[in-house]
């Protein structure tokens, strides 16, 4: 605690400038309130700078250049190289330069305060923010904590040199001929998958019996058998025991079957977790008291043990998903302000893998209906039988509804294929607002497009599919 220096008397302070914190920032300054955000890094956090957005500008790069390697069925011969600096310089300056840029403006817009330094409570009402030429101390009216995670570090795999988290990977000095990847959840199999499509040998080595957690093996399949024949090795059920590495390579030594293997590669990129970051926030110096994961309990109002002390994002309990922090923190901002719409009573989180092929889930799976007991209808209908599909060689995939076999009512959805990541919302507004099959089957949808395949399976949904 500092003694002796007087506090700035501030009314809503946002820790973090993710899209969680940010999001916080702009909506409470709608909602009239004063905002003071601070931000230890960079503006538009790890999602902005280090995760979300350039992470998929390197799968699209690697979705381009798989297909000028490959043969197609419509005649049409592509060859292409890669610049990877150019690559890596328009991911930077292009993609993730200009989006934070433009969060920035939007922060000045609203007239939010910026300090740059890094926070810590010193009691229920104090902040004390140390900047690279001092500290000050706010004292805040209310203020949301929106720090984000970290990628987890394992003693035995200590981030330097050829070993990386997601962050160095995303800017590795090339492209690697052979890439080990620790960890087969989403971040791991998403840039697993990348490299592949750059032309990298990819083995994942992964602790459960399955790779891509929260997505069944009937979604996971075709992502699976097109990695594994584009020469890519997954090990299930391993447990990596060591690594050494040279200037040149690096060994990984794991466990699988009662057997101990290895395997050589370029680097190492461990995605086995993300951990919140609420270890330095100095909160036991308030009442909030953490879970034994870290993370920081909270109502549907987003308020913590302290009620004028809110929290979002990856800090609290659910999946660690952008989307999530942002929807969070328009609820946070509105409870603040006693505005409409501040308690958090969603049905559905979509998620999303951006895979070769694409994964998307929302709501209800056939594993949770037979949790829950619910009496519910699964319905499929194949990309193979959309004309759009069909026309862009992009066959591949389902869709899958899950509807209560009573009313109808949209419970769940999944999508494998293309455009899945897109498509996926018209089923999370259709689950939110209880609309049935049927409804969806008697809105008009445009053709040939994706989306119509979602009509086409709400018709089988009702037992009137036309197309299949």
């Amino acid at each position: 605690m500092v003694v002796g220096a007087q506090a700035t008397e501030i009314d809503t302070v946002i820790i973090g400038s993710g899209p969680g914190g940010y999001v916080a920032a702009i909506r409470a300054a709608e909602l009239g309130q004063k905002v003071t955000l601070i931000e230890r890094d960079q503006i538009g956090g790890v999602c902005l700078n280090v995760g979300c957005i350039p992470s998929k500008a390197l799968i699209n790069v690697g979705h381009h250049f798989r297909a000028t390697q490959e043969k197609n069925p419509y005649g049409l011969t592509m060859t292409g190289s890669l610049d990877w600096q150019q690559t890596q310089d328009w991911k930077q300056h292009q993609v993730v330069e200009k989006l934070t840029g433009g969060v920035a403006m939007l922060l000045k817009k609203h007239h939010v305060t910026v300090i740059q330094g890094e926070a810590t409570f010193n009691d229920n009402e104090t902040l004390n923010v140390v900047q690279s030429d001092g500290h000050q101390l706010l004292q805040f009216n209310n203020a949301i904590i929106a720090t984000g995670s970290r990628p987890v570090e394992i003693p035995k795999f200590k981030f330097g040199g050829r070993i990386v988290d997601s962050t160095g990977a995303l800017s590795l000095p090339e492209i690697p001929k052979r890439l080990i990847v620790l960890g087969g959840g989403v971040i791991g199999s998403e840039l697993g998958s990348a490299y592949a499509n750059l032309g990298a040998q990819v083995t994942i080595i992964e602790g459960l019996d399955h790779i891509l957690n929260g997505f069944d093996s009937e979604m996971t399949k075709p992502v699976i058998d097109d990695f594994k024949a584009h020469g890519g090795e997954i090990y299930t059920s391993a447990t990596a025991t060591s690594a050494t590495q040279t200037d040149d390579e690096v060994t990984v030594t794991f466990e699988m079957a009662g057997q101990t293997q290895t395997v050589t590669g370029d680097y190492l990129l461990v995605a086995v977790g993300r951990r919140a970051n609420t270890d330095t926030l100095g909160l036991n110096n308030t009442d909030i008291q953490l879970l034994d994961n870290g993370l920081i309990e909270v109502n549907q109002a987003m308020q913590t043990q302290v009620k004028h002390i809110y929290a979002i994002g990856d800090v609290v309990p659910g999946p660690a998903l952008a989307h999530k922090a942002s929807f969070e923190a328009k609820i946070a901002a509105a409870s603040i302000s006693g505005a409409p719409h501040a308690y958090d009573d969603h049905y559905a989180l979509p998620a999303v893998a951006y895979t070769h092929y694409e994964l998307a889930t929302t709501g209800e799976t056939p594993e949770t209906v037979i949790d829950k007991k619910i009496d519910a209808k699964i319905s499929k209908f194949p990309f193979a039988a959309n004309g759009r599909a069909l026309a862009m060689d992009a066959s591949v995939g389902f869709i899958r509804l899950i509807t209560d076999k009573q009313t109808g009512a949209v419970l769940g959805g999944q999508i494998v294929g293309p455009s899945a990541s897109d498509l996926i919302s018209e089923l999370t507004l259709a689950i939110e607002n209880g609309v049935t099959a049927e409804d969806i089957a008697l809105t008009i949808h445009p053709h040939p497009t994706f989306g119509e395949a979602i009509m086409d399976t709400a018709e089988v949904a009702d037992d009137l599919g036309i197309h299949i």
